[in-house]
């Protein structure tokens, strides 16, 4: 009866124990240097699964499969150019948080832009529109009207609305 009373707490010990079995990676570097190579590109590497975390970061068995790789090919000679550009054949432009401007990245590079000149281009013949209505509306008023419009308006400047 004590052993199912305690049951509880033993399967939260046990679950609360696995992230224990998590795998740290160790690597020994020939140079601080090397080391130091190592570290920039798996920050400016994206882990595919995770997709907003570098391999640096992400704990997920591909992120750890491709510092694996970027060890070896430091241990191997090649440069960052090298490494990101095996990771890119490989994984695609998505492991780079800065792709190349390419056909198929092209709308992402140009999107923003395109956006905020349409919008620009929209509220300019919005506001044209506007004015050639309100003058539209004043050429088809009466003289007397047009005197009433202008004591409401001079009205609203004196009260300050």
């Amino acid at each position: 009866m004590k052993i199912l009373r305690a049951l509880p707490a033993l399967m939260l010990g046990v679950a609360l124990s696995f992230s224990a079995f998590a795998a740290i990676d160790t690597y020994q570097f020939k140079s601080p240097q090397q080391e130091q190579d190592y570290r920039e590109i798996t920050a400016q590497l994206r882990c595919p699964k995770c997709q907003n975390t570098n391999i640096a970061a992400s704990d997920s068995i591909i992120a750890a499969d491709m510092r694996t790789k970027v060890f070896q090919l430091l241990e191997q000679g090649q440069n960052k150019q090298q490494i990101v550009a095996y990771m890119v054949a490989r994984y695609g432009n998505f492991v780079t948080y800065e792709p190349p401007v390419t056909p198929s990245t092209f709308i992402l590079w140009l999107g923003p832009v395109l956006v905020v000149i349409i919008g620009a281009v929209m509220i300019f013949m919005r506001s044209r529109r506007g004015e050639v209505r309100l003058k539209n509306m004043t050429e088809e008023m009466s003289e007397q009207e047009r005197q009433r419009l202008a004591q409401l308006l001079k009205d609203s400047d004196r009260t300050g609305s």
